[in-house]
């Protein structure tokens, strides 16, 4: 049987030794997801997020460039 959202992420950040994200970070990723998706293909969700955590950036951070980006494009 499959694991709820949390259960799977729970499991992932103890594999990981790293804190589960915060409701304000969890909206954030998933916030930045959704641009991504929405400006390319839904394939660019998953990797515009680990793009954003590879340079260091918080969730926040990230959800802030790719919605300056998205912008940008649609100006």
């Amino acid at each position: 049987m499959a694991q709820t959202e949390k259960d799977w992420i729970n499991s992932l950040a103890a594999a990981l030794n790293v804190d589960v994200p915060t409701d304000e970070e969890r909206d954030a990723l998933l916030a930045l997801a959704a641009v991504a998706a929405h400006m390319s293909e839904r394939t660019a969700a998953p990797i515009s997020c680990w793009l954003a955590a590879r340079a260091g950036l918080t969730a926040l951070e990230g959800k802030a460039l790719v919605e300056k980006l998205a912008s940008q494009v649609h100006e």
